[in-house]
């Protein structure tokens, strides 16, 4: 028995590392918490195989050594013989054809004065090492929207790290409309499948023709899709996969020398939005946003879609999902679902270890005993673990064939000539990061507990399709009236209303609100919202950007 990719491409945590660095990154020391596990590995981090690297850890404690021989029945030897720990470096070559070039060291040098005769930095952060390449996108050549348009790279040089983006401004009034970063997951899922599968300004149809989207989030609010982390769609790296919290740090100095070379966008409202693995990135990227005081950013709220947040809350539910006790029919026989109830007590207990200690020799098991015995026996019925409604038709292109689709678009060398692309070719998902993520202990990792913190500062919304498995509306749920905060009580006696279109009748979900905490369920929508709710989706994204929930 193995794991089937597809599996492990839903979303999960950062890479934190040990006690001590979990602690810094939970109690909001982002300078200090959490390098990459790889860093704290030595030569394991070149590119020797997974057993070498278990074997450079002598001192492993009995527990841990069997429940690495317990992974290698589920991995087949092959898949330990031939891992790398990191993704090869995509080919690339640099352009010169810039419009913009922003540079941290530049703007890390202002200062402001303050009336008390007071100064301090314009921005905090450490900046030097990046820059930011702008190209302005003309919208005729590719017409994916008639809006201004932008594109580029943001360059960490220290680390040769470059995330490739994509703006669009609001179709609307982008004077005066909010400005959002989206983020699929993953791990190694590139954005711009939101962009054309989703939620932006056009679709991809099989003969490769742009297809408009009459419901795109840029409607109201102007969006930035960014490829992230390094080697991921378009962007690229000569090093290593960064950790969330490090990938924290690319999005604040992203935003921040964006917001610097555009000033008339630093004035809106600005979000984050995300699905799926932006479970754990959203999280952390807000605090590493909020944990500086002098910023260009003016982050208001977060929006998470179906996301996986707190593993320890949300496995129990896959069993319910699949047993037919989330409002759909049941994908699993009796037998099925008994086994799965046999096998959560050692999940959870795995978790409960992965949480406490933070260490990759628990986290790792967990994520793989779990994965197998959770959400194995769903995947292997053949169902779509993103939409339970149906059957996975396309397993090349993760169930949808139009992932296909974009891929060969965006493979176009006028597109990306147009786009200011450096690397050779796109793919929708990078599995060597995927693998990666989870080998680091990502996925069972404890980043819902930053969520409390958040919610003294601003508005945050979580919402789940209900016809999804792998990050479930259940579990979802669950988690949200789990979470420990001042509110929580309040939270969980609010009652849940309808979600209608203006002058409908009947309503297309349920919302549930209190103080800064809002989770909703959108009625016959799969892993992703916008895709599968298009109008229903772009009704509660514009009302709540219009902060029709904040503080309610």
């Amino acid at each position: 028995m193995r794991i089937a990719s597809s599996t492990l491409f839903l979303g999960a945590a950062s890479a934190a590392s040990f006690q001590q660095q979990a602690q810094h990154v939970l109690s909001g020391d982002f300078d200090k918490a959490m390098k990459p596990i790889a860093d704290s590995f030595a030569d394991a981090a070149t590119s020797k195989p997974v057993k070498n690297f278990e074997d450079t850890f002598r001192d492993m404690t009995a527990e841990a050594k069997a429940l690495w021989d317990e992974i290698k029945l589920l991995v087949p030897d092959s898949a330990f013989e031939s891992s790398t720990w990191f993704s090869s470096p995509k080919p690339h070559k640099k352009r010169h054809d810039w419009d913009h070039v922003v540079k941290g060291a530049d703007v890390q040098k202002l200062w402001v004065q303050e009336s008390d005769g007071e100064s301090h930095r314009e921005v905090g952060g450490r900046l030097e090492d990046f820059n930011l390449r702008v190209k302005s996108v003309d919208p005729s050549k590719l017409a994916v929207d008639t809006v201004k348009q932008y594109s580029g790279y943001l360059d960490d040089e220290a680390n040769d790290k470059h995330l490739f983006y994509w703006f669009f401004e609001s179709r609307n009034d982008p004077k005066n409309d909010p400005v959002v970063l989206w983020l699929n997951g993953g791990p190694g899922c590139s954005s711009l499948t939101g962009l054309f599968l989703e939620l932006g300004p056009s679709s991809i149809d099989s003969q490769l023709k742009v297809v408009n989207n009459e419901f795109s989030w840029n409607n109201n609010a102007s969006v930035i899709f960014l490829d992230q982390p390094v080697n991921v769609g378009y962007s690229y790296s000569g090093s290593s996969v960064s950790n969330t919290v490090a990938a924290g740090k690319d999005v604040y100095a992203l935003l921040t020398l964006f917001f610097h070379q555009f000033p008339e966008y630093a004035k809106q409202d600005f979000h984050i939005a995300g699905e799926s693995y932006a479970g754990h990135y959203i999280p952390v990227f807000a605090s590493e946003i909020l944990s500086h005081k002098n910023r260009n950013i003016n982050l208001k709220s977060v929006l998470i879609g179906n996301g996986l947040t707190d593993p320890l809350t949300q496995y129990e539910h896959y069993r319910p999902m699949a047993c037919g006790e989330g409002g759909w029919p049941a994908v699993l026989d009796e037998s099925e679902c008994r086994s799965m109830d046999n096998s959560l007590q050692r999940c959870q207990s795995l978790i409960e270890g992965c949480y406490k200690s933070g260490s990759v020799w628990s986290c790792v098991p967990a994520a793989i005993y779990c994965n197998n015995a959770m959400i194995g026996p769903y995947q292997r019925t053949g169902q779509n673990v993103y939409d339970i409604r149906g059957k996975c038709e396309d397993s090349s292109n993760l169930c949808y064939s139009a992932l296909g689709w974009i891929s060969d678009y965006l493979n176009q060398q006028d597109v990306m000539d147009a786009l200011g692309v450096e690397v050779s070719g796109y793919e929708s998902c990078n599995f060597d990061i995927n693998r990666n993520f989870l080998f680091q202990g990502d996925w069972m990792q404890p980043f819902h507990k930053l969520v409390p913190s958040l919610l003294e500062q601003i508005p945050v919304l979580i919402y789940a399709g209900d016809a999804d498995y792998i990050c479930n509306w259940l579990g979802n749920q669950a988690w949200t009236e789990a979470l420990e905060w001042p509110g929580q009580k309040d939270f969980n006696k609010a009652s849940k209303e309808d979600l209608k279109l203006a002058g409908a009748d009947k309503e297309y979900g349920k919302v549930k609100a209190s103080g800064n905490f809002t989770y909703m369920r959108v009625y016959s929508a799969g892993h992703m919202v916008p895709m599968d709710q298009p109008e229903n989706s772009l009704d509660f994204f514009n009302r709540w950007l219009g902060g029709e929930w904040f503080g309610h």
